[in-house]
């Protein structure tokens, strides 16, 4: 993106991870868990056809990341929701099985909205609302609940433009509206899901 372009936001979808625990653990295993992290989240993405012409360069945050997705025909949010998100989980439980003593899980976000770039990198609110949902303690709670190698934490306006229109492969029922977070003045909900779940959380369908 040129400098004459700086001025300008543009749309992204904002998938992040962070590694569950990372803080009890040495120096040596946290560069091999991130390596698997990250191993991952290629894997997860070249299996349904993402490449790298459709993702800018990872925000790094040590024990976690967050993938800038260029949100287009090729990559629509329903194939994030019905595919990636569960390869990734998928994956990840392949290597805890092979590798129980370097085991992983992950919390994850997804959200969408519009994004500044300039010389130091990327910003807007969009990311605020990303990583403030993916350090939820509610989502932290939601994994210690389950044995699933990952949970994921969509944002309110993703939820109600994409995921509770029952499109194939994505099971609205099994997101539920645990998590919610403050941005400011601004008040912000999150679903939670566990991929390959069959969970139906007891909650009331409010908006």
């Amino acid at each position: 993106m040129g400098n004459a372009d700086r001025r300008h936001p543009v749309y992204r979808v904002a998938f992040g991870v962070d590694i569950e625990g990372s803080t009890t653990r040495n120096n040596m295993e946290k560069q091999k868990l991130r390596r698997v992290m990250y191993g991952a989240l290629g894997q997860a993405f070249a299996a349904h056809g993402v490449g790298d012409a459709d993702l800018d360069p990872p925000l790094d945050r040590g024990d976690g990341a967050i993938v800038l997705i260029r949100s287009s025909d090729r990559v629509p949010k329903t194939l994030l929701l019905e595919s990636v998100v569960p390869e990734v989980s998928r994956v990840l439980g392949r290597h805890n099985a092979e590798f129980p003593d370097l085991a992983i899980r992950l919390r994850a976000v997804l959200h969408a909205g519009e994004v500044h770039f300039d010389e130091l990198g990327q910003s807007g609110e969009m990311l605020d609302v990303a990583c403030r949902l993916l350090d939820a303690p509610r989502l932290k709670l939601a994994l210690r609940e389950t044995s699933a190698p990952l949970v994921l934490v969509v944002s309110d306006d993703l939820y109600w433009s994409v995921v509770h229109h029952g499109y194939d492969g994505i099971d609205a029922p099994s997101f539920a509206p645990l998590v919610n977070v403050q941005i400011g003045s601004v008040a912000q909900r999150g679903w939670v899901h566990v991929p390959d779940e069959p969970l139906v959380w007891p909650h009331p369908l409010v908006r």
